[in-house]
């Protein structure tokens, strides 16, 4: 036993002296706030998808601002129609053009045209609600990245929460091998003198052995926490992390908090609600006339980038698609179904909502509860460790009541400090589900 202990011993050693080996960096609250709002890349995708609606948005100016093109054509032909075309533009005909014979077989014609073109929408009911959706959907995407923000924000709180418990379970049951090994010592001296038997000695190197397999996995949760944190602010040094401040208890006003319709999440579905509304109008006006005006101006030669003769040409069009089949009827039907359904979304989205606050209401008043009871708790089994050592030493205490003793004090600190997180992640989760 002796032996296995030795190798248990020296293996945690290693690897303590390995952990420590590693690079750890001191770390605020603050500092990670600021890393992860910087290079945190769930941030970085929901700007683009922002960038994208925007983009989305930006196109449907062309139902407002108009169509300009320019074009350079040049053409050879010996069709009479196009010969005689082509010198009318160019305004090179003369009397001998006239002549039947040349009119109805003429000789190869070179026209060089260039034009400039421009269509002007003037009324389109369905393209400006199509924008009007296109608006709603880019500022939807705005709120989402703000939510997302706060999400990471909450999600910093409770990742750095984690490491200060992760470092508190270190210094618990440090405390707890250190009190083993001491223990142990007393218990060697003790069998010696023949004050105790061989099994309790035993016993003593069992608890020792099981701190020493808790106390490894403890640093093992350090560096979880660690890299967690790491992941949120994008960083793949994954450098092991101590908090600059220890945990605590956070107190703050929970009273009355309830869930806004301002909170950037909520509205950002109102605002997909309002989108697909005004897709739906935009269906139902695909069935209306469009009002367009156009116009061009155009310069000829027969020699290329030249343009001796010009003309132009404008106008507007009214025009009027009456029956496309059932194509319309159908993506307006489509729409329409949409638009109900975000109805249904939005209204389950702020129920739901308020069913998480409720149970989160109820988290933090069991976590307010339970932290006074193992406060009192933990003060009741520090004592009676206390007791029992002073007991232990003076040969008045078995051996197997000072371990559970020890054992259960451990046990209660871990307990008290697991409480003070959730009672804090309560708070913070609260905060995070009324924030407006």
């Amino acid at each position: 036993m002796k032996i296995k202990l030795f190798v248990l011993t020296f293996y945690f050693l290693s690897s303590i002296s390995v952990l420590q080996a590693q690079e750890v960096i001191p770390i605020s609250k603050s500092e990670v706030l600021n890393k992860v709002s910087e290079d945190n890349t769930s941030i970085k995708i929901s700007e683009q998808e922002f960038i994208e609606a925007r983009a989305d948005y930006r196109q449907t100016n062309a139902v407002y601002l108009p169509n300009i093109t320019a074009s350079h054509t040049g053409i050879a032909t010996t069709n009479p129609l196009m010969a005689f075309g082509s010198k009318l533009n160019q305004g090179i005909l003369t009397q001998n053009d006239f002549n039947p014979a040349l009119l109805n077989d003429p000789s190869q014609v070179e026209s060089f045209a260039t034009k400039f073109e421009i269509q002007q929408p003037l009324i389109n009911l369905d393209g400006m609600y199509q924008r009007k959706a296109a608006k709603s959907k880019m500022e939807a995407m705005a709120l989402k990245t703000e939510r997302t923000s706060d999400y990471l924000a909450f999600e910093v709180d409770k990742a750095y929460m984690q490491l200060q418990l992760a470092y508190k379970g270190v210094d618990v049951l440090q405390q707890a091998f250190n009190a083993a090994n001491a223990n142990k010592k007393l218990a060697d001296n003790s069998f010696k003198q023949g004050y105790l038997q061989r099994a309790d000695v035993l016993n003593v190197e069992v608890r020792v052995t099981e701190v020493l397999n808790q106390l490894q996995t403890a640093k093992s949760n350090v560096q979880n926490a660690s890299n967690y944190l790491s992941f949120l602010m994008n960083d793949d040094a994954y450098v092991v992390y101590i908090p600059s401040d220890s945990l605590t208890i956070s107190v703050s006003n929970m009273q009355n908090k309830t869930i806004s319709e301002n909170r950037s999440d909520i509205k950002a579905m109102q605002l997909a609600t309002n989108a697909y509304e005004a897709l739906n109008k935009a269906d139902k006006m695909a069935f209306m006339p469009r009002l367009n005006a156009f116009g061009s101006y155009e310069l000829y030669d027969d020699k290329i980038f030249q343009g001796d003769a010009n003309g132009y040409l404008f106008g507007a069009q009214l025009s009027w698609d009456l029956f496309q089949g059932s194509k319309r009827i159908g993506k307006a039907q489509k729409s329409k179904a949409e638009f109900e359904k975000s109805q249904l979304e939005y209204s389950q989205y702020v129920s739901q909502s308020n069913l998480e606050l409720n149970k989160a209401r109820r988290a933090y008043v069991d976590a307010e509860n339970k932290l006074r009871l193992t406060s009192l708790s933990l003060k009741q089994s520090e004592e009676s460790l206390r007791i029992r050592t002073n007991r232990f030493k003076e040969g008045l205490e078995k051996t197997s009541d000072l371990l559970t003793a020890e054992t259960q004090f451990a046990q209660k600190q871990l307990e008290y400090y697991q409480t003070i997180f959730e009672y804090n992640y309560a708070q913070a989760y609260l905060e995070f589900l009324t924030k407006d």
